[in-house]
């Protein structure tokens, strides 16, 4: 599809909406699981193999629930990363909102530019 406006090129290719992919497991089993790993002191990989989940999985859960709670520094917290993923899709379709208006002023400006028929 050609658009019709010169220099604009098709925003139509771009997926605007996205959905998550859904979790493997569940919300409960998560929690559960993490609650475990702090209030036994067990070793992640144990947890994980009693819950029938895989050890790396847990981990990064852990590691979350800790940023979560202020206890580590070297990652986001879930507010922060659900922040961090709205300001990119915001300025996303703000960038394509710009690239739609700078090409219909180019139009706009030949259209101005053309000589018009004398009547």
């Amino acid at each position: 599809m050609e658009s019709l406006i010169p220099g604009l090129r098709s925003w139509r290719r771009r997926s605007t909406s996205t959905i998550p992919a859904p979790r493997k497991y569940p919300d409960e089993l998560r929690e559960r699981a993490i609650r475990e790993v702090r209030s036994t002191g067990r070793p992640i990989a144990h947890v994980a193999k009693d819950l029938g989940i895989h050890k790396e999985a847990l981990r990064g859960w852990v590691r979350q629930a800790e940023a979560d709670r202020g206890e580590r520094d070297d990652r986001l917290t879930s507010a922060e990363h659900d922040e961090l993923r709205q300001l990119r899709e915001e300025n996303a379709e703000l960038r394509r909102a710009n690239e739609i208006l700078k090409a219909a002023s180019v139009f706009f400006a030949q259209e101005i530019d053309r000589p018009r028929p004398s009547r």
